[in-house]
């Protein structure tokens, strides 16, 4: 009965409300209400935060989320060891990515890691702000950048760089900057991240660093959306590498300011603070990984 409460208490946490969880579970609420009461009964502590707009977690309910889930995870692969056998994985994971390098990369993988283990399901969630992997209840997070939140388990997957580009189209028409200073006199492509409008744009190395602050008439929370209006000839825009590599060796995209190169971004996974991961996210994992050093290697090879 422990491990049905917590499964009803994930699901509380992740559809936000009793209400909703119970709708989800088929269970009337106030079954689930009384559920919820033995779980803090047994515990002796408060869960969630309840009042008739909001429900939000207690610190100890912060814990019981990361250690539930590692629970359940493990009980599921113990499942999938005696039922099928030891080299067969199952449950679900949930991941996020970059709405760029999710739609194509990240999609990718998922398929092939899909046809390779049926038993296991995937919920893939893009988005480019910021994203609260274990309040959410997400497995694995893929995130471009300096990571603020220490809690959280990191996989480095190295630093990567990021381009200054635009379509041959755009240039024919307004020909290409020369140094930094000269993007104020171009339509530039800006991402917003969440609150914060990616709009000022670094070039060079520290101790000769160039900073300029661009505009344009474009600004999007979607790298993808960004990218599409880059091929378009919009704009100029600044990009990682992984998202615009075939674009460039395709000829669809030319690099701009090569000998200003913008300092590397770090590329990471990100993983709730949990002590133990299931197998199924472990294996989900590694495989993202050799595949994003994989890009990196015929990256180079085909410059």
């Amino acid at each position: 009965m422990l491990l049905n409460n917590f499964a009803l208490f994930l699901q509380i946490v992740e559809k936000g409300s009793l209400a909703a969880a119970s709708r989800e579970a088929g269970l009337s609420p106030t079954t689930v209400s009384e559920r919820l009461a033995a779980l803090e009964a047994h515990f002796g502590v408060v869960l969630l935060n309840r009042t008739t707009r909001r429900t939000s977690l207690t610190d100890e309910g912060r814990a019981l989320v990361e250690g539930a889930k590692l629970v359940l995870g493990e009980v599921e692969d113990l499942e999938s060891r005696i039922r099928l056998g030891a080299q067969t994985l199952s449950g679900p994971i949930r991941i996020s990515a970059p709405s760029d390098i999710g739609r194509t990369v990240v999609s990718s993988e998922i398929n092939h890691f899909l046809s390779a283990h049926p038993a296991i399901s995937v919920e893939l969630l893009l988005s480019d702000g910021f994203v609260d992997i274990v309040g959410e209840g997400f497995d694995i997070a893929l995130r471009f950048g300096p990571i603020t939140d220490s809690s959280l388990r990191v996989r480095s997957l190295g630093l990567r760089r990021r381009v200054l580009c635009a379509a041959p189209s755009y240039l024919e028409k307004h020909g290409a900057p020369k140094k930094p200073v000269d993007l104020k006199q171009h339509n530039c492509l800006v991402m917003r991240f969440g609150a914060n409008l990616d709009n000022v744009w670094r070039f060079g190395p520290n101790t000769l660093q160039q900073i300029v602050t661009v505009r344009g008439d474009r600004v999007a929370n979607d790298g993808a959306l960004v990218r599409q209006w880059c091929l378009d000839g919009h704009g100029i825009m600044l990009k990682s590498e992984l998202d615009v590599g075939p674009d460039l060796r395709a000829g669809k995209l030319i690099e701009l300011l090569p000998d200003f190169a913008p300092p590397p971004t770090p590329v990471q996974l990100l993983f709730p603070p949990s002590r133990a991961q299931p197998k199924r996210v472990r294996a989900l994992a590694d495989q993202l990984a050799l595949t994003l050093q994989g890009l990196e290697q015929s990256g180079e090879n085909a410059g």
